[in-house]
């Protein structure tokens, strides 16, 4: 990449991140929540990614301290709509010293009505990727019977998650996983049966909850789940779900949420290293900009979005980078403060690059009544547990980790269609290269592609 490019490139993080702050602000102001500590904490963290990408040489990383404290009490700015019936949860927002979840979702409205009607048929039927589909798409055995537990990290309470759970693997005709038969299980952040949370009802995170055991169950149909809530949405309290679960053995452990990258998030990152288990995370929903924790990480297998669609093809299906206009697009970045992990090639950004590989982030649904019922969801919290699951799956989350997937790189499908550039043309955002436009071999919007089988994993 040449000088001019590294230069066009590093003002076009900056573009952009200036544009995603003002995007933040604009939204919260409306909810009617202030947030000066978060446009100004995003601000600062900008120009050290943009230094980082044009010189090509690791900057000395900031030191770490500790983040301002978010209890649960904490208000929580409201749902805001987008076009096409797409409705962003409060969870999406980004608030100071807290994590935000991946998702955004439209209610199927027709579907819901014919069911509350008594209809059955084609009326009644979701509509979007089954668990068939989806494991169709990525040659997933769906009658290996792994037994690894994958865990779900999430915020608040979710009082009815087993239900929506039983409702979601009954209509798709996937195996029972209930609390009685020890598959399903759900803890406080310490890793105790209570007292529990408070209730997220209608924060977003419910349906966050929600999707992710959905997903699990849709990569690995015997995986045992067990879900770990934490107090609130704060970077602290987050991220020690991830240390109970480890605690309680499982072997993999799934975050769809994350944070701007910042000095005060990564006072937390060793909440993320839990040797002998594999740690994923989505990599966010708004395209190439700076990195997200706790997707930076290295000890982390970060994971962005793709759009799946069939195919007169030998797989018999296409995937093109996930970039919806107005609703999101996946995840990528070049961290300013981690360092290139040793199994990580690539050469325009010196240090870690977010992501390792990708899945389907859009056209999915799932089932919480406090939603309606039926809502198509997108955003790479469809990915990361789905990749989650996928490592119960293969059996393997206890002994492998993130630089395994590079050894396997022909283990994925190469997605080389498509560009994660949300906020405009991907030639201004970053010069064309790998890092926001979809190439053959690496690319950091889908990183080593999508699975092929459990193979790699």
């Amino acid at each position: 990449m040449s000088l001019y490019t590294r230069a066009r490139l590093a003002v076009a993080v900056f573009l952009r991140s200036a544009v995603a702050v003002a995007a933040v602000a604009a939204g919260t102001v409306l909810a009617g929540t202030v947030m000066a500590d978060t446009v100004i904490a995003n601000a600062v963290a900008v120009p050290a990614a943009a230094a980082s990408t044009m010189m090509a040489v690791p900057a000395a990383a900031p030191a770490v301290t500790a983040a301002p404290a978010v209890t649960a009490a904490a208000a929580q700015p409201g749902p805001r709509s987008a076009p096409g019936g797409f409705i962003r949860p409060a969870c999406a927002v980004a608030i100071a010293g807290a994590e935000q979840c991946f998702l955004e979702y439209r209610p199927q409205a027709a579907v819901n009505r014919a069911i509350s009607a008594g209809l059955t048929g084609a009326a009644a039927r979701p509509k979007g990727w089954s668990p068939d589909a989806i494991r169709s798409a990525y040659n997933l055995p769906a009658r290996r019977h792994s037994r690894q537990t994958v865990a779900v990290s999430i915020a608040f309470n979710t009082p009815r998650l087993a239900h929506f759970l039983a409702v979601y693997r009954k209509h798709y005709g996937l195996p029972r996983c209930t609390a009685a038969s020890g598959c399903f299980r759900k803890l406080n952040q310490r890793g105790k049966v209570s007292p529990l949370p408070k209730s997220g009802v209608g924060t977003g995170w419910d349906l966050e909850a929600t999707l992710d055991v959905s997903m699990i169950s849709v990569a690995c149909p015997h995986c045992r789940i067990v879900v770990v809530e934490a107090r609130s949405a704060g970077d602290v309290n987050l991220s020690r779900t991830d240390n109970s679960a480890a605690a309680l053995g499982a072997q993999v452990i799934s975050n769809s949420y994350g944070t701007r990258e910042s000095g005060f998030a990564l006072a937390n990152r060793a909440d993320y290293d839990h040797p002998g288990h594999t740690v994923v995370a989505s990599a966010g929903d708004l395209g190439f900009t700076a990195a997200s924790f706790p997707a930076d990480l290295s000890t982390v297998t970060a994971v962005g979005g793709t759009k799946l669609a069939r195919a007169a093809n030998k797989r018999g299906w296409r995937e093109r980078v996930w970039n919806q206009e107005f609703i999101g697009a996946g995840g990528s970045g070049c961290s300013a403060y981690v360092s290139k992990p040793s199994w990580q090639h690539d050469a325009d950004c010196p240090m870690r690059t977010v992501g390792d590989v990708s899945a389907v982030a859009t056209n999915v649904p799932v089932y919480n009544k406090t939603y309606g019922g039926w809502v198509t969801v997108a955003g790479t919290s469809i990915a990361a547990p789905l990749i989650a699951g996928i490592y119960g799956l293969a059996g393997n989350g206890d002994i492998v980790g993130t630089g395994r997937l590079y050894r396997h790189a022909s283990s994925f499908f190469d997605i080389t269609k498509g560009n994660n550039s949300f906020f405009g043309p991907a030639a201004d955002l970053c010069g064309d290269d790998y890092l926001c436009v979809a190439k053959p071999g690496y690319d950091a919007p889908t990183g080593l592609g999508t699975p092929d089988g459990a193979g790699a994993f």
